[in-house]
């Protein structure tokens, strides 16, 4: 049921962009649902992104073949790595990265391992996979060069913890010779703003073909409306959130008080 779901996702993308069906070109993908609402009850989600690689051939354990790589990102934000030290027998936050302009979420889907996609300096030109993310660091580290492969491992390793970050090597599914799927998880505290993602086609390790959708995550309702006025209105948010919690106190007080 849902291959056919989505064979009749395809035909309606087509229908919709006919000049792209025309065209020829080698690599066609759309998504799900290109909004994802975060209300109250909101516990993670997942999307799924699907497609077709044109005028391809997969044959299985293939070396000439095509290769596949998915990458969701998150908007930019700069991130602060901390270690701990112990000073006076207290452990307190000792050295600190931050991060430039790193995705606030990444995930990677892939049809093979993606160091065998493809050279090493082509992943790293296009961000694709943990080890291949351009993580600038600022000027004003005050970590020593030896250390700063150990922070950027960690970094890497908490936002895997937090599962904001992830990588799902051979997991992109093909459900014919070139129509293919896969599933990318978002937890509950995905960060809100535009999300990439990008959709490389690699032949023999060369990138052959790229498409780019667009997927927005955002608030609706309450929760939308708290977060503007926090944002927007800091002061404002401020004293209300004071008021209430003087009311609730008074309420508290007038419901439990004891004749």
């Amino acid at each position: 049921m849902i291959r056919i779901c989505l064979l009749f996702a395809l035909l309606l993308f087509w229908i919709s962009h006919p000049a792209a069906a025309r065209s020829g070109r080698d690599l066609v993908t759309s998504l799900s649902s290109d909004v994802v609402s975060i209300q109250s009850n909101f516990t993670g989600t997942e999307i799924v992104i699907f497609g077709q690689a044109q005028h391809i051939q997969r044959l299985d354990n293939d070396p000439e073949g095509y290769e596949l790589a998915i990458v969701v990102e998150g908007p930019p934000q700069d991130i602060t790595t901390r270690r701990k030290g112990r000073f006076l027998g207290v452990w307190v936050n000792r050295e600190s990265e931050t991060f430039q302009n790193v995705p606030s979420f990444y995930a990677v889907a892939s049809t093979v391992d993606i160091g065998a996609m493809a050279e090493r300096n082509v992943l790293d030109d296009l961000g694709i996979g943990l080890n291949h993310i351009n993580l600038a660091v600022s000027g004003e580290s005050n970590v020593p060069l030896a250390d700063r492969d150990d922070f950027r491992k960690a970094f890497v390793r908490l936002r895997q913890e937090m599962g904001l970050f992830s990588e799902q090597e051979t997991s992109i599914e093909f459900l014919t010779d070139t129509m293919f799927r896969t599933n990318i998880p978002l937890p509950a505290n995905i960060p809100v703003g535009n999300y990439s993602v990008q959709s490389f086609l690699f032949q023999d390790g060369v990138l052959v073909s790229q498409t780019e959708e667009v997927l927005r995550v955002g608030k609706i309702g309450f929760e939308q409306v708290t977060f503007e006025l926090a944002r927007e209105y800091s002061l404002v948010y401020g004293l209300l959130a004071v008021a209430l919690a003087i009311f609730t106190g008074w309420l508290a007080g007038v419901i439990f008080r004891k004749d």
